[in-house]
């Protein structure tokens, strides 16, 4: 029952799914968390494993870059592989000096200048949400094991080179008050709500706008394991 974009069987992934953008993440994760994780597929090199963490079967999968990439696999694995719950676990860039690199947020809602809800179905806001009751139990996990993580407004964009002289950090943080960007909660939200399913997002500062902090790429790969452990001990629970 494979489609265009994702090579498993029905029945190969768990009803609650890991994702992290980048693949070799995902095979991270597996790696390093999950036991007997299985590659369930691997078209285009965007690697899924399913595999059990703390006894209870869990999935992990890459959604590449964008609302376009993870509009397509979500939707497919929402819509075709009976998942029920994505959690994305990201990287994003601070837009607020109280967060630092290697920080933890967690996402409350997402607005995005971007027209996929839109053109998806019909949906004319530029805010989406992620599932409340799945919200709780994260927030639920953070306080049992002590960390420190702000929930914020994301911004999705579309866009990760903009030209020199753009003020666009004026509007999303004081108009819409967005404390980081990053480029696909909103999609997930919006398909979450348009097929019944739930979804939530975590995310790790991996630079920022107003200091000077940067992850390296192989930081960003690596050195995530609390935002990661917060999703998977939620995973289990759901």
């Amino acid at each position: 029952m494979s489609t265009p974009h994702i090579g498993a069987e029905r029945g190969d992934f768990a009803k609650v799914v890991i994702m992290p953008g980048d693949p070799l993440r995902a095979k991270m994760i597996a790696e390093t968390f999950l036991e007997d994780a299985r590659l369930v597929t691997d078209i285009r090199n965007m690697f899924g494993y399913t595999g059990t963490y703390r006894g209870k079967e869990v999935s992990v999968m890459g959604s590449g870059m964008g609302m376009p990439s993870i509009g397509i696999y979500s939707y497919e694995l929402f819509t075709k592989y009976d998942v029920e719950c994505i959690i994305r676990v990201g990287s994003c860039g601070a837009y607020v000096d109280s967060l630092d690199v290697l920080d933890v947020a967690l996402a409350d809602s997402a607005w995005s200048e971007s027209s996929y809800a839109k053109t998806q179905g019909g949906n004319l806001s530029d805010v989406t949400y992620p599932t409340p009751e799945i919200n709780a139990l994260i927030e639920e996990i953070i306080e049992e094991q002590g960390h420190d993580v702000m929930t914020v407004r994301v911004h999705s964009s579309d866009v990760f080179y903009r030209e020199p002289g753009s003020n666009y950090l004026d509007e999303v943080v004081n108009q819409k008050g967005c404390a980081v960007v990053e480029m696909e909660s909103f999609a997930l939200f919006h398909n979450a709500m348009v097929t019944g399913k739930k979804a939530a997002c975590l995310l790790t500062i991996s630079d920022s706008f107003v200091k000077p902090q940067i992850l390296s790429a192989e930081e960003r790969q690596n050195s995530m394991k609390a935002m990661i452990e917060i999703a998977l001990e939620a995973a289990i629970r759901i």
